[in-house]
């Protein structure tokens, strides 16, 4: 689905966007200026709607010559998301550089060691091959348990039930992109006295759609509070370019074509943003049935899944742990 997507999220989250801008921004310049003391502020940019929004809300805030948008592809990136990522920040007068992450991640042996990994579920993978996983059960009642799919050299795909030793060693070394990032952000952002802007929207934040000290790690995070199907209304309202209004959410971290519902959620974000909302209204599994057009069962599915992910994450959320007490507040 894409944000132009017809679906009963639209309506049931509608906000007023002059209002929301205006709030956002306000508290953007009081937390980077006021609370923080920092100059300006780091924006990472993928070329997706959140981070383009944040883009566009942060050089509204604080002014475009105050902010810097870091574009940090590699190897396995999609051309797609850097093309993207610098017409976003031509679009609002931001200034960017480029960031080529192969380099590091070769280093610290990101590829090796998931292709290790994926070795031992298909011993064939090797150049030339491409990969994915996709995430399946829950709104059936099964377990959540995730597949490898691959595509061979001539155009094969392949597809196993993935072992969780070989999921944890997969997701582990792709993880490495994401910190990777948040390490060159906080380079910038150490030389020039910024702020660095995270751009979770609520469906990641709620659900730890996000990597622990990579994505997850901002000094603010503006949108964070915002379902899916908000941000996108605010990507319309903020004028962004129409292929990024219009797109669908892809992790581009894996090199098979993978959308976030077919890795994390289990459902289109649409979707899932009423199904967080209704859950949270406490409304009854078949009201959310109704809504997207389910039966009570999988509804019910659904809520559990969101529960189950939402117990998950509380270690991702959480600020590290000491032995004696909390420090005073000051």
């Amino acid at each position: 689905m894409s944000g132009t997507s017809a679906s009963p999220a639209a309506s049931l989250l509608a906000l007023d966007p002059d209002a929301e801008c205006a709030r956002i921004e306000a508290g953007i310049r009081d937390i980077v200026i006021r609370r923080l003391r920092r100059r300006g502020a780091i924006v990472g940019v993928s070329g997706g709607v959140d981070s383009a929004v944040c883009l566009a809300l942060s050089a509204r805030a604080l002014g475009p010559d105050r902010i810097l948008a870091l574009l940090m592809p590699e190897k396995e990136s999609s051309d797609r998301s850097l093309r993207l990522g610098e017409a976003a920040a031509r679009s609002v007068g931001a200034p960017f550089l480029v960031e080529d992450l192969t380099p590091a991640l070769t280093g610290v042996g990101c590829y090796d060691r998931r292709d290790r990994a994926i070795r031992a579920v298909f011993s064939d993978y090797g150049p030339g091959w491409k990969n994915k996983i996709a995430i399946s059960g829950g709104r059936d009642g099964q377990f959540h348990h995730f597949r490898l799919i691959v595509e061979d050299p001539f155009g094969a795909e392949h597809t196993a039930r993935l072992p969780h030793r070989e999921y944890l060693e997969i997701v582990a070394a792709q993880n490495f992109k994401q910190r990777m990032r948040k390490a060159i952000e906080y380079h910038h952002a150490d030389r020039l006295n910024y702020a660095v802007v995270g751009t979770p929207n609520l469906l990641e934040y709620d659900q730890g759609f996000f990597v622990k000290n990579g994505d997850g790690a901002a000094d603010l995070k503006p949108i964070a509070h915002l379902y899916k199907t908000q941000v996108y209304a605010l990507a319309r309202h903020l004028g962004l370019l129409e292929e990024i209004c219009t797109s669908s959410p892809t992790t581009d971290t894996y090199t098979l074509p993978q959308g976030q519902d077919e890795f994390f959620f289990g459902l289109p974000y649409p979707q899932m943003d009423v199904a967080l909302w209704s859950l949270d209204r406490g409304d009854p599994p078949e009201t959310l049935a109704a809504r997207l057009g389910l039966v009570p069962e999988e509804a019910a599915h659904i809520y559990e899944a969101i529960a189950a992910k939402r117990q998950a994450v509380r270690y991702l959320q959480a600020p590290p742990l000491g032995l004696g007490s909390d420090p005073p507040d000051r």
